[in-house]
C-alpha cells in the first residue's frame, strides 16, 4: 500500500476497492452514526458506499478519505430527509441507538472505531438538529474539516454552510457534553453510578437529591413496543419523583444491573435471566458530579448491538 507523503493517506490508483473498505470502513461508520443515531442505518449507509466504489473508476477519485465521507454524509442526509415522517409518527420519545464498544473486537479496525467512539450524551444532543444542520455542524465540529470542503460536498456555498453552523450551534446548549471521557472523567462516573444504583434500588430520596442536577431530564423510549414513560421529564421535582416512585419504573428493581462500556463510556445494561431489556444512560455536569440526564432504552429493536 502506497502511502501518499502530503495527506499521510493512501493513494488511491495503489489500491483496490477491498482495501479501501479495511482502511476507511470504521471512519465512515463514525460519520454515519453520528449523522443518524442509528448503529444497522449506519452500517447500512457504509456497505452501500463501498458497493458503489465498486462501478467507480477510483483513477477518478484524488482524495478517498474524503470522497468516501462526502458519500457518507450525502447518503445520511437523503435517509435522514426521508425518515422525517416515519420519526415524526414514531411512539412516544426518538433516542439513539447505543452501541456496546465489545461489539467492536479485538482487531486494529476496532481499535480506531473506538477512538471515533462518541458518547451518548453527545448523541443525544445532535437530535434537536435539523439533517442539514446535523451534517454541517458534525464535519466542521467532530471532523474539523473546512467550509469549502463541507460546502462542495452539500451543494451549498461557503457562507449559507457557516449560517447553518451558527444556527445549528445557537440550538446546542453553551457547554457541549464531551465526546470521549478523560480517565479521571472515566473513574468519577463508575463512582456516581454506584451511588446512583443503590439510591435508585432503595428509594432513596436523600441520596437521590444530592445525585441530581438542578435541571435533569429523564428520557424513556419504547417505541411503542415496551410500555414506558411516554414524555421526557425536565422538572427537577418531577425527575426525583418518578426516581424514587414506588408505582413507576418497578420492574427496572427486578433486573440485573450491569455495569457496561456503551458509547466509550460506563453506563448500564439491565437484564432479566439474563437477557437484554432495558440499557440505561446517564450523562453527568460539568463537573462530573451531579446527573443531568438519563436516558432509558427500552425498544427492544435499539438493543441489538449491545446484547451482540
Amino acid at each position: 500500500m502506497k502511502m501518499n507523503p502530503l495527506t499521510n493517506e493512501p493513494e488511491v490508483s495503489s489500491l483496490e476497492v477491498g482495501e479501501l473498505y479495511i482502511h476507511y470502513k470504521a471512519y465512515a461508520f463514525s460519520i454515519a452514526y453520528r449523522m443518524l443515531g442509528s448503529v444497522v442505518e449506519a452500517e447500512d449507509i457504509v456497505q452501500d458506499c463501498f458497493a458503489e466504489l465498486q462501478s467507480k473508476s477510483l483513477d477518478d477519485i484524488r482524495n478517498a478519505k474524503s470522497y468516501i465521507a462526502k458519500l457518507v454524509v450525502n447518503r445520511s442526509l437523503n435517509l435522514l430527509n426521508s425518515a422525517r415522517n416515519q420519526r415524526e409518527s414514531y411512539v412516544g420519545e426518538w433516542l439513539p441507538e447505543p452501541m456496546s464498544d465489545g461489539k467492536m473486537g479485538n482487531n486494529p479496525e476496532a481499535t480506531v472505531q473506538q477512538k471515533e467512539m462518541i458518547s451518548y450524551a453527545y448523541l443525544v444532543m445532535l437530535e434537536q438538529l435539523s439533517p442539514i444542520e446535523r451534517a454541517v455542524f458534525v464535519l466542521r465540529e467532530a471532523f474539523q474539516y473546512e467550509y469549502p470542503e463541507i460546502a462542495e460536498w452539500l451543494g451549498k456555498s461557503e457562507s449559507n454552510c457557516r449560517q447553518i453552523f451558527s444556527r445549528a450551534r445557537r440550538k446546542l446548549p453553551d457547554r457541549l457534553p464531551p465526546m470521549e471521557l478523560s480517565s479521571a472523567d472515566y473513574a468519577a462516573k463508575e463512582q456516581l453510578l454506584a451511588r446512583f444504583t443503590t439510591a435508585f434500588l432503595n428509594y432513596d430520596v436523600s441520596e437521590m437529591l444530592e445525585l441530581l442536577a438542578e435541571q435533569p431530564v429523564f428520557t424513556a423510549d419504547g417505541g411503542g413496543r415496551v410500555h414506558t414513560v411516554m414524555r421526557t421529564m425536565r422538572v427537577h421535582k418531577g425527575v426525583l419523583a418518578l426516581l424514587t416512585s414506588r408505582r413507576v419504573l418497578t420492574r427496572l428493581r427486578e433486573r440485573e444491573w450491569v455495569p457496561t462500556i456503551i458509547n466509550g463510556e460506563p453506563h448500564y445494561a439491565l437484564l432479566e435471566n439474563g437477557q437484554l431489556t432495558e440499557v440505561l444512560c446517564l450523562e453527568l455536569d460539568s463537573l462530573g458530579e451531579r446527573i443531568e440526564g438519563l436516558y432509558l432504552v427500552v425498544n427492544p429493536d435499539k438493543l441489538t448491538s449491545v446484547s451482540r
